[in-house]
């Protein structure tokens, strides 16, 4: 079978001297390939098994090269894959950290507590596929893999160390200017879309909302969607609400529901916890891709697809 040769390396105006190149050999043809580069970047590269709460990591920043590639390789199992190109990233001079198999990797945990590039660019058969990380004095290197009917899925993910980029023209900022008065950073624009939106037709799309790659865990900021849900809340003391999750269309539904009420709950606590919203007055639920606002055969669309909705479940 034909095979293919990569060259993991990340290019910039900024990098000063040759870049530093992996060259790995593909054991088949490749018929797609989806590239995503970040200059500074930053990758959580994972040392272990999911444990019951997370996926160990070590996070690694630089250079980031992420490769995804669906190979003509019908027949061919998982190990048969990955084998050779764990052989040529230790033969390179990396160290490896940590290998596993689908069941020993924790499953759906470890596939959503990872970084992974969407499907239909990545495919990940929550119940085939093996993943292998190393490192090598301060760069890492991690390789999944995992199969479909007809084709074996690769992902390539490399950190290398790397000057950072010129910096933009700074910007004064007076940190003194005074806050809102109940110290919360509300975009008013966006609150009161929100706040009519639930009024008029009882439901609003969280669209500032912002989650780790394929996890349910919601990313540290300060969304102003939250803050206008709490303010009416707060202004109807007899209201109720929902958060519903959705997905796009990649993957089985048995797991995208899953994921998507796990990101509703996510929502949820930081609504509990953030700004004292009653529990008593949320619930939390998934749909996963049962309830489209756009189509899936589009990148595009797929990203409009992956929200959470709120909706007024009582005003009484």
């Amino acid at each position: 079978m034909p095979k293919a040769s990569i060259i993991l390396l990340v290019t910039s105006a900024a990098l000063s001297g040759p870049a530093a190149a992996l060259t790995l050999d593909l054991p088949a043809k490749v018929i797609s390939e989806e590239t995503r580069s970040e200059l500074p970047g930053s990758y959580a590269l994972p040392t272990g098994a999911f444990n019951g709460t997370i996926v160990p990591s070590r996070t690694f920043e630089g250079a980031l090269d992420q490769r995804a590639f669906q190979l003509d390789a019908p027949g061919m199992t998982t190990l048969a894959v990955l084998a050779p190109l764990r052989e040529q990233v230790l033969a390179a001079g990396y160290k490896a950290v940590f290998e596993c198999e689908a069941r020993t990797c924790g499953g759906f945990d470890f596939r959503f507590g990872t970084d992974v590039i969407p499907e239909p660019d990545m495919h990940v058969d929550l119940g085939d596929f093996r993943f292998f990380s190393a490192e090598r004095d301060g760069e890492a290197v991690s390789v999944l893999v995992s199969r479909s009917a007809n084709a074996a899925y690769v992902q390539i993910t490399r950190v290398t160390s790397s000057p950072l980029p010129d910096a933009p023209e700074e910007t004064a900022v007076d940190l003194d200017q005074p806050k809102p008065s109940n110290g919360r950073d509300v975009v008013p624009r966006q609150s009161g879309a929100i706040a009519a939106a639930l009024d008029d037709v009882g439901s609003a799309v969280l669209d500032d909302l912002v989650f780790a790659s394929g996890a349910a865990s919601l990313t540290q900021g300060d969304y102003a969607s939250l803050a206008a849900v709490a303010a009416w809340l707060e202004a109807n003391p007899d209201g109720t609400i929902a958060l519903v999750g959705h997905t796009d269309a990649s993957g089985s539904l048995t797991a995208n529901i899953a994921l998507s009420e796990r990101r509703a709950e996510a929502v949820a606590e930081a609504l509990i916890e953030r700004f004292g919203v009653d529990s008593n007055r949320v619930a939390a639920k998934g749909v996963g891709f049962l309830a489209p606002r756009a189509t899936n055969q589009t990148e595009e669309g797929r990203q409009q697809n992956r929200r959470v909705e709120v909706i007024v479940t009582s005003t009484r």
